[in-house]
């Protein structure tokens, strides 16, 4: 029956299809028949300098009011009646062109390339790629940083990090140093799908969450998406990072690199095939363990910590109408001694851009990603006769084809995506004496398929909508045994199994079936302010099995099961865009509020046993949540001086039978007040510096704390009431930072700079976690710990440069 489904919304795909071939066939009519109605301007924008596609370029047409901006790959099209046009085209730090077309009776096919400014750019790119876009566009929870950005901003050890910079804005946030990953609007780290040119990154942090897998030498672009989410998106219920790697330089070879305290890293691109084609290679290696081995003691000797990655990406361009794609990322931490740990990604991505008209624009993408960790006893390898090894790893492979059609004032996008997962819970090797003994867990198999339907749509000169539709298909197939527990048993105790069921390869075990319909909309009030609604269902049907306080890389991954239901998330959200100051775009401010309900959320009984447990899903709870909250925005464009300002005020709660008495409890990953600020200075008498800062204040996150204790025949025993009862103490942290550029010569290539920056300028103690343990003096006396990550400054300097 819900085949049928999927059948009946491809029929809707193939409306939009015949509607352009026959809009194209009346276009290209011979000389002697009717002129047609419409016509179309279409072609790609690329970076003068370099051939790289620019994302977002607005293509505006001053005789009609209306306009394009360049999609992913930097295409864009726009529909008008015949005649004589001037369009503008723009784009934040780029010299804005005019250009004059003529159209007549055939479409017109104008390929352009912008020139970066020739001043300083005194601009900070975060959520804008248009002077007005947040008021303009009908986007809203999104945040685009552009890797300028990115490399001003003061990070640990001054390296520069994707996913430490995009905390910084309003409803993102992490428990702490130490942590992997983020939370968004209320959501866990794994109901965030993190995306490296369209392959999903299971683990996106390197030495457990101080830096990301992300290389900013090869990053292109970042885009966050809270809310509002469009239909080509599925598969998690808090937020999308899409992360778009460079094509590599099609004019000339570039080398770019970086020495650091903490690692080093190193890219080079260049043209290919007669600037056909193009590629960049990039890689980055840690090398603490070498530096401290002299340092080591005889027991640490040999220790192994480190990590390394290397992101690749090329493209061939056949003719004027396909381009193809390939890009991967390979990367590893290896962290212990004699006992340690493994852990590490790998995706491969290959895309096809093919223009069917001028109006018909599709990506095809198919994607393999690999997520595996092990941990490894004897990592040396000196006890051949005994050790102990076990990990895990979850695969995915998947094709996903992409459609856009550029109607006039309307933009349809449709498609489909197919995903295999292979989840591999566990395995393990034992072997003592001689005697090697395997076991573990069997491999879980999931298909999920999803199609949809979207347009974006100019109604009148103020009103704007995006309307979609996605429905989403899971199979959670053999090979493979399904079991049937009791159901009986209290409320948030162990069930047993009743039964079990074996299914052979392909049968199908359990089916969810879910329609997920999303809407936006924006009214200009007037040329610098507008208002935004959004409203998004979305369904998941993969969960991270992780009882600690924050992920690590020895987390499991499972599919939804006949015992485990798929999360859902509605999430609505309203907000007013201003902007103003001197010529109406100097600062640009911003109130989002939103209402989050969350459905089939995980939570373990007391004592649950998550490593290697064949009957997990009997010590698994299930329960609803919410979210909701306000996030306020001011940024300063222009000037010396600029930057941002965020302050997110949110809640967010779960309600589990078998938890907390039933009641509503704060999540580990709750914070209700959260202040971030960015302040940028590029001062006019020296040329060569230019500094920055960032400050972070963020209430405590919730824990669970004693509330009573008791003493009985000389033993000390706790009482606890309540989950997350309690709240650590307050976050707050100073991070400044200034570079120095590099003296130019004429005629001389060479661009390089010096970092110099400081993190927790003040040494604050921040805590990650509070714990509490027996008196080593009085075992009668409880006492409790405070847990810092970092509890002193961190100077750093890193030289960069570029050929």
């Amino acid at each position: 029956m819900k085949n049928k489904v999927l059948i009946r919304l491809l029929c809707l795909f193939l409306i939009p299809i015949s509607t352009v071939r026959a809009q194209t066939d009346q276009n290209t009519m011979g000389v002697g028949k009717a002129a047609p109605a419409q016509l179309t301007v279409s072609g790609y924008i690329k970076d003068a300098s370099n051939g790289e596609g620019l994302i977002g370029v607005s293509v505006y047409v001053k005789e009609t009011g209306t306009g394009a901006v360049t999609n992913n790959y930097g295409f864009y099209a726009v529909t008008v009646p015949p005649g004589n046009y001037n369009l503008i085209i723009s784009y934040v730090g780029y010299e804005k062109q005019n250009k004059s077309v003529t159209l007549t009776d055939r479409n017109l096919r104008l390929d352009l390339e912008l020139s970066e400014e020739g001043k300083q750019l005194q601009e900070v790119v975060v959520s804008t790629k248009r002077e007005d876009d947040n008021v303009k566009s009908i986007a809203m929870s999104v945040n685009q940083i552009e890797v300028k950005t990115l490399k001003r901003i003061p990070a640990l050890l001054g390296e520069v990090d994707v996913v430490r910079s995009i905390q910084l804005l309003p409803g993102v946030s992490t428990v702490g140093e130490g942590a992997t990953g983020f939370n968004v609007r209320g959501g866990s780290i794994d109901q965030n799908l993190v995306l490296l040119d369209e392959a999903p990154v299971y683990n996106s942090s390197h030495l457990f969450g101080f830096f990301s897998v992300f290389n900013p030498d090869a990053v292109k672009d970042v885009k966050l998406i809270k809310g509002g989410i469009p239909a080509n998106y599925g598969g998690r219920i808090a937020s999308i990072l899409d992360v778009r790697l460079k094509e590599g330089n099609a004019k000339k070879p570039e080398l770019n690199g970086g020495i650091g305290l903490i690692f080093s890293r190193l890219s080079y691109e260049r043209p290919l095939f007669k600037g056909k084609g193009s590629f960049i290679v990039a890689g980055r290696r840690s090398y603490a363990d070498i530096l401290a081995q002299p340092f080591l003691n005889s027991d640490l000797r040999g220790a192994k910590f480190y990590f390394y990655d290397l992101t690749a990406k090329g493209n061939y361009r056949i003719n004027d109408k396909n381009i193809v794609y390939l890009s991967g990322y390979l990367g590893r931490d290896v962290f212990g001694s004699d006992f340690g740990f493994n852990w590490g990604s790998t995706t491969l991505s290959a895309r096809w851009n093919h223009v069917f008209s001028d109006r018909l624009f599709l990506n095809t993408t198919a994607y393999y990603s690999n997520y595996d960790y092990s941990l490894d006893s004897d990592l040396k390898r000196k006890r051949q006769n005994d050790f102990f090894r076990t990990g895990s790893r979850i695969v995915d492979y998947s094709i996903k084809p992409d459609f856009s059609l550029f109607l006039g004032k309307s933009t349809i996008t449709f498609g489909g995506q197919s995903i295999l997962h292979d989840f591999q819970p566990g395995t393990a090797t034992a072997a003592s004496s001689g005697s090697i003994r395997t076991f573990g867990l069997e491999s879980k198999y999931g298909l999920e398929n999803a199609l949809y339907i979207g347009n974006e749509q100019q109604l009148t000169g103020k009103l704007q909508l995006q309307y979609g539709l996605r429905y989403s298909l899971f199979n959670y197939i053999g090979p493979g045994q399904a079991y049937i527990f009791q159901t009986d048993v209290p409320v948030g105790q162990r069930r047993n199994v009743l039964t079990t069921l074996d299914y052979r390869g392909g049968k199908t075990i359990q089916t969810y079936g879910n329609w997920e319909p999303r809407f936006a909309a924006k009214y200009e009030l007037g040329d610098n302010s507008s208002v935004k609604l959004s409203y998004n269902r979305l369904a998941q049907y993969i969960h991270l099995i992780s009882n600690t306080t924050a992920s690590t890389p020895l987390d499991i991954w499972t599919p939804s099961t006949n015992n485990i239901r798929p999360q859902i998330a509605d999430q609505i959200a309203g907000g007013y865009f201003k902007n103003f100051g001197r010529s109406g775009q100097e600062f640009e401010a911003s109130v989002e509020v939103y209402y989050k309900w969350l459905q089939n959320q995980i939570d373990y009984i007391d004592g649950a046993n998550l490593i290697l447990n064949k009957y997990l899903e009997g010590e698994l709870l299930s329960g609803r949540g919410r979210a909701y909250g306000a996030e306020f925005y001011v940024k300063r464009n222009t000037g010396v001086v600029n930057g941002w300002i965020s302050y997110t005020l949110a809640k967010t709660e779960r309600q589990v039978a078998g938890i907390n008495n039933g009641d509503w409890y704060a999540t580990r990953f709750d914070k209700r007040h959260t202040l971030t600020s960015v302040l940028l200075f590029d001062p006019p008498r020296a040329k060569r510096w230019n500094f920055s800062a960032t400050f972070t204040l963020a209430s405590g996150t919730p824990a669970t704390f004693p509330t009573n204790r008791f003493e009985f025949q000389g033993y000390v025993g706790q009482v606890i009431n309540g989950r997350n009862n309690y709240r650590i103490p307050a976050y707050h942290r100073l991070d400044l930072a200034a570079t120095l550029q590099g003296r130019k010569r004429p005629g001389k290539r060479k661009e390089d700079n010096w970092v110099f920056s400081v993190y927790n300028v003040y040494a604050r103690k921040n805590p990650f976690s509070v714990f509490f343990q027996p008196n080593e003096d009085n075992p009668r006396v409880t006492e409790a710990i405070k847990y810092s990550v970092f509890a002193t400054l961190i100077p750093s300097v890193t030289y960069n440069f570029k050929f």
